[in-house]
């Protein structure tokens, strides 16, 4: 073989893996624009609870020109008064609501604090309605977002750091105290309680996000990392590198997108909800808006759905050393067979 024909051999080689890097990369690229971007593009109002105090002739006239205007962005649901369609609002049992009993103005309920993108498509179609029926709107927010962070963007923006507040501590404690593994599950556990503590004193000393107390939002936030490092660090005891990797790379590109954080898991398509919310980021952001804003009024399955990755993370991480001994042992049989 002469050295023109290696050379022709080498350049095509360098051409394929030239061209299946690009290609490849290029698909990654496409997979990620539509992982963060499309849930965005999808979502809007589907099926959210609206209370209504007014006759059965009031709810058909409603339920016909929200239908005309937002099929399927709402489901009625009729209250005796206004103080019960208040209270349905701060339980969680709906997202806003009308009331009828003014015949000069149409009271629109809202909770600004659960999600300003449902607020606002409340009120305006409060305001349309109130326009066809010849009346004024009066918006009424029934749990607004603290004056110091009016936008909500404390809490809406909590995704990534609490990705990052999971992976991060996994590899760092890892490194650093390499095959101490009490000291490694102990400075898991401790970082997630100091954290919590840190992210929830910013948001309510430093960004006014919330006006409440303390300690319930700081809990939230630690429950939300230790759900993440917790298991990551388990996988990593039990599978190795690639047990990690997979996991770490499932919840920064599929449970930060679809965690819905900002807006509120019910203004995302259904699927990428329910997988949001099955997930620790998106738990965790729904359980932090609840104790924050509505005294822990539906947060109790975020709660639970974190409590399970926590409790998955410590099985594992037990698990760890027991099931490497197991592949040491076969490994040993094969090598002696």
């Amino acid at each position: 073989m002469t050295t023109s024909t290696r050379e022709t051999g080498s350049h095509r080689k360098h051409a394929a893996i030239w061209a299946g890097l690009t290609v490849g990369l290029s698909l990654i690229l496409l997979a990620l624009l539509m992982l963060f971007i499309s849930p965005s593009l999808l979502s809007g109002p589907r099926d959210l609870g609206l209370g209504i105090v007014g006759t059965q002739e009031d709810s058909d006239r409603v339920s016909a020109a929200l239908d005309a205007q937002q099929p399927g962005a709402f489901l009625l649901q009729p209250y005796q008064s206004a103080a019960d369609l208040q209270q349905g609002v701060r339980d969680r049992e709906i997202v806003g609501g009308l009331d009828f009993s003014d015949p000069e103005d149409l009271q629109v309920y809202v909770a600004s604090a659960g999600s300003t993108a449902v607020s606002a498509t409340v009120s305006s179609a409060g305001a349309t309605m109130a326009g066809s029926m010849g009346q004024t709107a009066d918006v009424i927010d029934v749990v607004p977002l603290p004056s110091g962070d009016p936008t909500g963007v404390g809490i809406g923006g909590l995704a990534f750091p609490l990705v990052f507040g999971g992976i991060v501590p996994a590899v760092a404690f890892r490194s650093m105290l390499a095959g101490k593994r009490w000291w490694i599950f102990a400075g898991l556990t401790g970082f997630s309680v100091a954290g919590g503590f840190v992210v929830a004193a910013v948001l309510k000393y430093l960004f006014g996000s919330i006006e409440g107390p303390l300690v319930p939002v700081a809990a939230s936030v630690a429950l939300g990392i230790a759900a993440l490092a917790l298991p990551l660090a388990g996988l990593n005891e039990c599978f190795g590198t690639k047990g990690f990797t997979i996991a770490a790379m499932s919840m920064m590109f599929v449970g930060n997108p679809f965690a819905g954080i900002a807006t509120g898991a019910q203004w995302l398509p259904a699927g990428v909800a329910m997988i949001g919310q099955l997930l620790p980021p998106g738990a965790a952001g729904t359980l932090v808006r609840a104790v924050a804003y509505f005294d822990g009024a539906g947060g109790g399955a975020a709660a639970l759905t974190l409590g399970v990755w926590v409790l998955m993370g410590v099985v594992l991480w037990f698990a760890g050393p027991r099931i490497k001994d197991a592949k040491t042992g076969k490994a040993a049989v094969l090598q002696q067979a």
